[in-house]
């Protein structure tokens, strides 16, 4: 028999990634302040499914995979400063370049040791300082993902190091229990939650945002 919280689990990440798909960084993309009609991202989407979660073709389901809706990305969609941080180009965010700094932890540990990085730790060079860095929220996390790719599901191309795959946390609590929080699947970029005081998944630092 299913865990109570593991059917909310499930629930919450089909939801969770229809959100992010729509959602994901609409804020970012308000730069134009005289911009009438806000365009949100691609989410890289290509294959279509049935309400079981079955692959099928996309002809006809005006799905994603087939409608291919939203702003392409920019050219480049990263910039590496060459100091240990990676901006995204799509959302102003600026990331840690070493995606595999520290050991896995469970979330309180990631929160703190994503909060104490400062320059001349995990190869940087940027003259940060404790409390300039922080976990990213799952809307921001899952920002990074590219559907069309696996193993992991980041953009062709990305500058990251060490990307683990693997489960990365969150600093966004289960709205639905409140002793989980949320992490992306990095192999495929699904939305999942774990129990904050026994679950270990990896870190992943960003600046800026909100």
């Amino acid at each position: 028999m299913l865990h109570k919280n593991s059917i909310t689990d499930q629930v919450c990440k089909w939801w969770l990634s229809l959100a992010a798909a729509v959602l994901l960084l609409a804020l970012p993309l308000l730069r134009d302040a005289g911009a009438g009609v806000v365009q949100l991202p691609k989410t890289g989407q290509k294959a279509c499914y049935d309400s079981a979660g079955t692959e099928i073709p996309c002809a006809g389901t005006r799905q994603d995979g087939e409608l291919q809706m939203g702003l392409a990305p920019p050219s480049p969609r990263f910039t590496d400063h060459n100091d240990g941080t990676v901006t995204d180009n799509l959302t102003g965010l600026i990331w840690l370049k070493q995606a595999n700094c520290f050991a896995a932890k469970l979330w309180m540990d990631a929160l703190t040791v994503a909060k104490d990085l400062h320059s001349g730790t995990c190869g940087l060079s940027d003259n940060s300082v404790s409390g300039d860095w922080r976990l990213p929220n799952i809307l921001e996390l899952e920002s990074l993902v590219d559907l069309s790719n696996i193993n992991p599901a980041l953009p062709t191309g990305h500058p990251f190091n060490n990307v683990q795959n693997s489960g990365y946390w969150s600093s966004s609590t289960n709205a639905f229990h409140m002793l989980r929080a949320r992490y992306v699947y990095m192999p495929d970029g699904a939305i999942n939650g774990s129990d904050k005081a026994t679950a270990t998944h990896f870190v992943w630092p960003v600046r800026g945002g909100r």
